[in-house]
């Protein structure tokens, strides 16, 4: 599938239109370009427009102002109005998408100069496969959105109205022009007069909000106008209000502060890599932002050795995003990824974020651990979950063509090696065959990860994503106290049947130690860097990032023994500055006493008391034959007994086998040290602190386990008929 796929010309360009490549990411648009906007003040009219999306608020204001509209509407039939007749004309002949990708290039063309409404309404179509064709979506990624400057003059006197002050109370300096313009606002750079910190000062420009507002006036009622005609099938008012709500959201910039503090918040403890800029709020409005300055260079265009790592950051980081904060950065192209001058990734730009629910985020994972095991039929109901396939849709005709689309990508050497662009290219083909979309949070996820993969492949071709994403599911998957996840993780572990795969665990412990090995590797780099900085901040006070806390987040379980906290120095999962750097054992035996690992721990002491009976009956099963009593038996005297009696040489299964060979497996494991090596004496001087409290707390509750598993078994033997 995936050969004749890569000579589809539509699947080709699908792709291309997914991953992002043919962004425009400049930071000015061409000297010819002119954007057109409506130049009336609504804040002195009485009635204002809504800050807010309100339809029904914004369809009263202009409809109050029939001259202000009607001059709009000639402003856009003047720039668009051959499009326009184009339209009318494919919809009365049927040839609407016969004739999109022409559409599409036509509109490009002219869509800079309509204004910031249709600029962003085109970016955003430019990502939805469940809307325009590939072709389109092609056409409409090269929108640029940056536009000429408007004057300087008419900025600081918007600064001047929005802060309440002149701007040279506030900022000490600001560059005469803006060193980036685009439709909604342009960027000044400047230093605070307070701290003398440089920050960047984002200033929108005037009547955007009435712009927009009047423009997505005009846009509903032709609507309306369009659910008279039998050939859209499309709810265009419905999607017009869904996009719009976000929109208004983007234009309010205390929104966009809130939210980049918001997420370096959620990125800090797990990514002390990323460097979101710090939000001024005393300096910021509605209709002004001030953020710290970022030095650095776009990702995209870095020669240094570090930018491989940096992918992989970033990687985790849109990961973290759809699978545990569920706050997603809907921005994602190279203009805002940026590598500091101190190897950290900056992200910026959060006007506009998606949220992602839990049947989202839990579902995901769900799909990977169905994925491990093959199971097929699972996969095609969590399709339906994640929205790939619409509720009620007959799945038998589906479920051939994902199974060999898996089987295909699962055979290079399981799912940790799985090609992510290549499956996705494979899952795009099955939505021009079958009712079968991608959806525009996983269009969302195919552009970010499109855009990192392709910079981390011109330094590595052998850069492998999702192997490189692996330990921070393994992470995700050990320490989320969520119900959903923790039956994904023992799914994962022992999918349909009953005995673990040790293999499978000992692979995900694995990589949640190369995670934590990796945090704390950076952290430590991150410290250094700091006194660094704090050093040059006693000498001239620029501002700097200050090192985020770690320590993953403590769900409410019951807390690990008190010796144990002492052994650990903390209930996080990595080691914290100041304990033994030389210690002998594995992050994952930490982690099984850390708060984090009680879920774990649980699962342990049941898999052990398994063990446990699973070898005295072996021990019970080879001593009976040593003296030859296989063939004796124990009389039954109880009442009711349906066997009489019971042979000493207890039944002995296959499974009983492995779960003991399992078990083995898993203590060498977390006995063996950093190295991997077995080294008992120093794991159990290392454990020796708190072997007192684990064997008060867990010996009884083995001992308890153990001894109703043993009667349970006898209790069936004897009274259970086969």
């Amino acid at each position: 599938m995936r050969e004749q796929a890569e000579e589809d010309d539509q699947l080709s360009t699908l792709m291309r239109g997914l991953r992002g490549q043919n962004i425009d990411d400049r930071d000015f648009a061409d000297a010819n370009v002119r954007m057109q906007l409506v130049e009336i003040d609504s804040s002195y009219e009485g009635d204002a427009l809504p800050l807010v999306y309100d339809p029904d608020q914004i369809a009263a204001y202009w409809s109050k102002r029939p001259v202000a509209v009607m001059t709009r509407v000639l402003q856009l039939m003047g720039i668009a109005g051959g499009f326009i007749s184009s339209i009318v004309g494919d919809l009365i002949a049927g040839n609407i998408e016969r004739n999109d990708v022409l559409r599409a290039r036509q509109l490009r063309e002219i869509v800079t100069s309509l204004g910031p409404a249709y600029i962003k309404l085109g970016q955003a179509l430019s990502i939805r496969p469940d809307i325009l064709s590939p072709a389109a979506m092609n056409e409409l990624q090269q929108l640029c959105d940056k536009v000429p400057s408007y004057d300087s003059e008419i900025a600081m006197e918007l600064l001047r109205q929005e802060l309440g002050r002149d701007w040279k109370e506030i900022y000490s300096e600001l560059s005469t022009e803006p060193v980036a313009a685009a439709s909604l606002g342009q960027v000044y750079k400047g230093k605070l007069r307070s701290t003398g910190e440089a920050v960047a000062v984002k200033v929108q420009r005037p009547y955007v909000l009435e712009t927009v507002s009047v423009d997505l006036y005009v846009m509903r009622r032709i609507g309306f106008a369009l659910r008279k005609v039998p050939q859209i099938t499309t709810d265009v008012v419905g999607l017009l209000d869904e996009w719009a709500t976000r929109f208004f959201e983007e234009l309010d910039y205390v929104n966009e502060g809130k939210n980049g503090t918001k997420f370096a918040e959620q990125m800090a403890e797990d990514l002390p890599q990323i460097v979101v800029p710090k939000t001024y709020s005393e300096y910021t409005s509605r209709k002004v932002l001030t953020t710290s300055w970022l030095e650095g260079e776009k990702l995209s265009q870095s020669t240094a050795d570090d930018v491989g790592d940096l992918v992989n950051i970033g990687v985790i980081c849109y990961l973290k995003q759809l699978l545990d904060t569920g706050f997603f950065h809907a921005d994602p192209h190279p203009g805002n990824l940026i590598r500091t001058p101190d190897g950290r990734l900056a992200i910026l730009d959060f006007g506009l974020m998606t949220q992602v629910n839990n049947d989202i985020k839990y579902g995901m994972i769900e799909a990977i651990s169905h994925l491990i095991h093959r199971d097929y039929e699972a996969i095609v109901q969590d399709f339906v979950t994640l929205e790939f396939i619409p509720e009620g849709v007959d799945l038998s005709p589906i479920l051939p063509v994902l199974a060999k689309v898996f089987d295909q990508a699962l055979e290079g050497g399981g799912a940790k090696n799985i090609n992510f662009q290549e499956l996705a290219a494979d899952l795009a083909q099955i939505t021009f065959d079958y009712p079968f979309r991608i959806p525009p949070y996983f269009a969302l996820i195919i552009r970010a990860i499109g855009v990192l993969e392709g910079i981390a492949l011109v330094g590595n071709p052998e850069f492998a994503l999702v192997d490189e994403a692996y330990p921070y599911l393994a992470k995700r998957l050990l320490t989320d106290n969520s119900p959903r996840l923790r039956k994904a993780l023992r799914y994962m572990v022992y999918g349909r049947g009953t005995v673990f795969d040790a293999e499978r665990l000992i692979d995900l412990l694995e990589a949640f130690e190369t995670f934590s090995a990796n945090t704390q590797s950076t952290r430590n780099a991150g410290k250094q860097q700091d006194k660094v900085e704090a050093g040059r901040t006693s000498r001239n006070n620029p501002f700097r990032l200050p090192p985020p806390p770690f320590g993953f987040p403590t769900p409410p379980a019951l807390p690990a023994p008190a010796p144990a906290r002492a052994f650990l120095g903390s209930t996080n999962l990595v080691s914290p500055a100041g304990t033994n750097s030389n210690a002998e054992s594995r992050e994952a035996l930490k982690f099984i006493f850390s708060s984090e690992g009680e879920f774990f721990r649980e699962f342990l002491v049941d898999e052990i008391v398994r063990g446990i009976d699973a070898v005295s009956r072996l021990q019970a099963n080879s001593a009976a034959k040593t003296f030859g009593l296989e063939k004796m038996y124990i009389p039954v005297l109880l009442p009711g007994a349906v066997k009489r009696a019971l042979p000493i040489s207890p039944e002995v299964s296959e499974e009983d086998k492995l779960v003991v060979e399992n078990v083995t497996k898993i203590l060498a494991f977390l006995a063996s040290g950093k190295n991997g090596q077995l080294d008992t004496a120093s794991v159990i001087s290392e454990l020796m602190p708190v072997l007192p409290e684990l064997a008060t707390e867990l010996l009884p509750e083995v001992s308890s386990r153990l001894v109703s598993r043993t009667a349970a078994r006898t209790i069936r033997d004897i009274y259970v008929r086969e």
